[in-house]
């Protein structure tokens, strides 16, 4: 991994570019899967799992239709047969995951870690569930794409027209995250100067996948363009830049990135997924009905196990008529003015 002067290599550094987590933001992490977070899944098509251990990391989708996942409080179970890549999972490994809903911004995160391989199924002890913004499939119009979009055979062009990616990361620990990134095409990723390039956006304000590469610089991603059932599935060893040159590259509506996350001479692989051909995604039938992401992130927030004063104070406030709508008003503001 080539290090620069414009490079971030501590936490330190890394907390004077982009200021410290506020702390409210780990309340909305609960440690088990709460009746809203089953519904979520259960009502989920698609989702995307890293899975890492040590250097060893890696992405794959899975799924195809409503109902393929389930679980209960403290396990996830994924079947091993819908999952593009099965072979990624050991027991003991790290585990990230991203639950997508049709039509919906909003996505549902669990961590945790494999547990075994049973009866065709993966079971992952959860550590951490909580719901991420809308942001990232707002900016790459995630759900606005028709099917049979042009899907280019050569890497950078295919990086180039991407529009949405899942980042995975894992710390010192074995720890794994599994973020979402999502851009206009042309700013959400490039392969230039020997290296792959993509940009920080705003997004729920966890910074684990900077602190993770810092850790641990290890990463896997996928990245599609909404409307074709491929992806492009990369890998390497990250770094994060402050370069002034670097971060003018992902310039969208005059806003520049505070950081850029590169990726030196990154393994690329081109390849259909038979979880995206299976789900038939595009064009969106209906929104999914029944869930309602700022309930379930006001259930969350309620529900975290931390008894500090700051969540008791949370919890109190949460639990006023009326506030969940509040909550609402401020995301949809929050997507409008703060975008990127």
């Amino acid at each position: 991994m080539r290090r620069t002067s414009d490079s971030i290599a501590t936490v330190d550094e890394l907390e004077a570019y982009i200021g410290k987590a506020p702390a409210p933001v780990n309340l909305k992490v609960i440690d088990h899967l709460d009746e809203g977070a089953l519904r979520w899944i259960a009502a989920s098509p698609l989702v995307f799992a890293g899975f890492g251990d040590g250097s060893r990391i890696g992405v794959t989708l899975g799924g195809g239709h409503p109902g393929f996942a389930g679980g209960d409080a403290h396990e996830l179970r994924l079947p091993t047969a819908l999952l593009d890549d099965p072979t990624l999972a050991r027991p003991g490994m790290g585990f990230g995951s991203l639950f997508l809903l049709p039509g919906v911004g909003e996505t549902l995160r669990v961590n945790g870690r494999v547990a075994k391989v049973d009866g065709g199924e993966f079971r992952i002890t959860v550590e951490e569930c909580y719901g991420h913004c809308a942001k990232a499939l707002i900016r790459s119009d995630f759900w606005a794409a028709s099917p049979g979009a042009a899907t280019p055979r050569e890497a950078a062009a295919f990086l180039s027209a991407s529009r949405f990616m899942a980042l995975a990361t894992i710390d010192a620990r074995g720890r794994a995250d599994l973020s979402p990134k999502g851009d206009p095409a042309g700013t959400m990723a490039s392969l230039e100067d020997g290296g792959a390039w993509f940009a920080d956006r705003p997004g729920n304000r966890r910074v684990d996948s900077f602190r993770n590469i810092i850790a641990q610089p290890h990463v896997a991603a996928a990245l599609l363009i909404p409307g074709s059932t491929h992806v492009a599935h990369l890998s390497g060893v990250a770094r994060l830049t402050t370069d002034e040159a670097v971060r003018a590259r992902f310039v969208v509506q005059g806003k520049t990135p505070t950081l850029v996350t590169g990726i030196d001479d990154p393994t690329i692989d081109l390849r259909e997924s038979p979880t995206l051909v299976r789900a038939n995604l595009w064009p969106v039938k209906a929104r999914t009905e029944g869930i309602d992401p700022a309930k379930v992130f006001v259930a969350h927030l309620k529900l975290n196990s931390d008894k500090g004063l700051g969540a008791r104070l949370a919890g109190a406030v949460l639990s006023v008529p009326g506030v969940t709508g509040l909550l609402l008003k401020g995301l949809e503001k929050d997507y409008k003015t703060n975008l990127y």
